[in-house]
């Protein structure tokens, strides 16, 4: 394991369980996160992800990210463990009235729509963007994953991700875990961090296929010839691309195994 893909790596998966294509009980997804914090890769596991509804299910030792409507945002219970809220907004007044009920919340507010990130940023929230789903038009393109991420870093807003992460890097796979399910091209989560870490390639480095364009020392990564230093990646990790939310927390680990890099 070299420093660099630690630190890349570090607290990097919000576990989802309860969302699809997963879709757990709630029993299980707790079961789960459990045994995933008391791993040997415990220190990739982020959050537990729960909607508001069930937030008061959750074990009050867990860190918990809520995901939340505006409605429910004002209502929340503070709670020990809450450490961020997740709302979808569509319009400059949604992003004001979440900003308004925040309390001082870390809050991340999902959206499509890349000017609106200003507004966020002016109202000290957080982004978040959805990055794929159960079906192939739920997958925005690499090119507007790649604004969302240079928008981002032009303003020094943190964010992010959700849905259609679970491989390291850009490939085809099927959307859901059923029987002859449809397969469709999936965002790699490494492509997404690496781009945050490379903003003004990032529409090059979203659609790189080949994992061996990646590479990993003690005193940080290489995309080809793009250098990005150890201390550069902390930085980009704690200051703008946050984690990504994954209803599965075993495939992301068993894709790096399988590329050698845990």
């Amino acid at each position: 394991m070299t420093r660099a893909l630690r630190v890349l790596l570090e607290s990097l998966v919000d576990y989802a369980g309860l969302y699809p294509p997963a879709s757990l009980a709630m029993d299980r997804a707790i079961s789960n996160y459990d045994q995933y914090r008391r791993s040997e890769h415990a220190w990739i596991l982020g959050k537990f992800v729960a909607p508001a509804a069930k937030s008061g299910e959750v074990p009050s030792d867990f860190p918990l990210t809520v995901v939340a409507t505006i409605e429910e945002v004002g209502g929340l219970k503070p709670a020990s463990a809450l450490t961020s809220l997740e709302v979808k907004a569509s319009s400059v007044a949604d992003v004001e009235r979440i900003a308004s009920l925040a309390n001082g919340d870390t809050v991340y507010v999902e959206t499509a729509d890349v000017e609106l990130l200003k507004t966020i940023a002016q109202q000290g929230l957080r982004a978040k963007i959805r990055t794929g789903g159960v079906f192939a038009d739920a997958f925005p393109s690499g090119d507007a994953i790649a604004a969302f991420i240079r928008m981002c870093a032009d303003l020094d807003l943190p964010f992010k991700a959700t849905a259609g992460l679970h491989h390291p890097i850009r490939c085809v796979r099927p959307l859901t875990y059923e029987a002859n399910a449809p397969s469709a091209v999936m965002h790699g989560f490494l492509n997404v961090f690496i781009a945050a870490a490379l903003p003004q390639f990032a529409d090059k480095v979203m659609r790189e296929e080949n994992p061996r364009a990646f590479a990993f020392d003690e005193g940080g990564l290489w995309w080809h010839d793009c250098r990005v230093t150890v201390e550069e990646i902390e930085r980009v990790r704690s200051e703008l691309a946050i984690s990504f939310g994954s209803c599965s927390f075993e495939e992301p680990i068993a894709d790096l195994k399988e590329l050698g890099w845990l």
